[in-house]
């Protein structure tokens, strides 16, 4: 592994950005940060959309052994290029073709699929709308919830307390990024005794702390409950959603 970054990760403070530096961290690769800050656009800039076409954080550019770039995009292949090229030692995956790395998988999918994607309508019609829609809140929330159970009840078999085996892996990575905005959404994490026992305990490991906090520190979860950090983090993104969703409206 080089002693300089040659790992470029572009990123936000956001769910999605977050998983990435988290696992960067957690596996001790060195890498450099490109903060993009999504309220300005900047993922929209045509040299961004070299990397990323669909102008979404997170993206890594790294150099491969033949000394040639590649990109890599979206959160879940993101994560399973670090730990391919990056975690001869397992310390966030398991040996390929194991049924520990197809269980991995699973849950990597289901984050990607299931809980990422709920949550995310769920923040929208809770906290962005501007027309509050009482079915849109009903529906997205309470999937939400649903899902969360469905991870309480398989941590409660966990005799290691993680999501698959005996350790970490990139699949509590990627739904812990999520899990940790469940205030946002209006859930109690008390209902999910065995979910709330796990944030817990990722949430006191150092490279996790420390990956929170990249590109800025997340004041969401410095300060996770209070009502006054829940406005600001809510304002400072509300107008942006709704003037691009206005942008994407004029193009059709």
């Amino acid at each position: 592994m080089p002693g300089q970054p040659s790992i470029k990760l572009y990123t936000d403070s956001t769910p999605n950005g977050i998983k990435i530096s988290m696992a960067l961290e957690e596996l001790g690769v060195p890498y450099e940060v490109d903060h993009i800050d999504i309220t300005t656009n900047r993922q929209k800039d045509p040299w961004f959309l070299e990397i990323n076409p669909n102008g979404r954080i997170p993206a890594i550019v790294d150099t491969l052994s033949d000394g040639q770039q590649v990109r890599v995009f979206e959160g879940g292949s993101i994560l399973q290029y670090l730990t391919e090229r990056y975690d001869p030692e397992h310390k966030l995956s398991f040996p390929k073709g194991t049924r520990d790395y197809w269980e991995c998988n699973n849950w990597l999918f289901f984050q990607h699929g299931g809980i990422g994607p709920m949550h995310g309508q769920a923040a929208h019609f809770y906290r962005y709308a501007p027309t509050k829609i009482q079915y849109g809140i009903d529906r997205y929330i309470n999937e939400t919830r649903r899902l969360y159970r469905v991870i309480d009840a398989e941590l409660a078999k966990s005799k290691s307390g993680f999501l698959v085996a005996d350790h970490i892996s990139i699949a509590d990575i990627a739904v812990l990024s999520w899990v940790i905005y469940a205030e946002f959404v209006s859930l109690d994490m008390s209902e999910f005794p065995f979910l709330q026992k796990w944030e817990r305990m990722m949430s006191a490991r150092p490279g996790i702390n420390k990956g929170f906090h990249v590109p800025k520190p997340l004041m969401f979860k410095i300060k996770q409950g209070d009502p006054e950090v829940f406005a600001q983090f809510t304002n400072e993104r509300k107008d942006w959603i709704l003037k691009g969703m206005e942008e994407e409206a004029k193009k059709r």
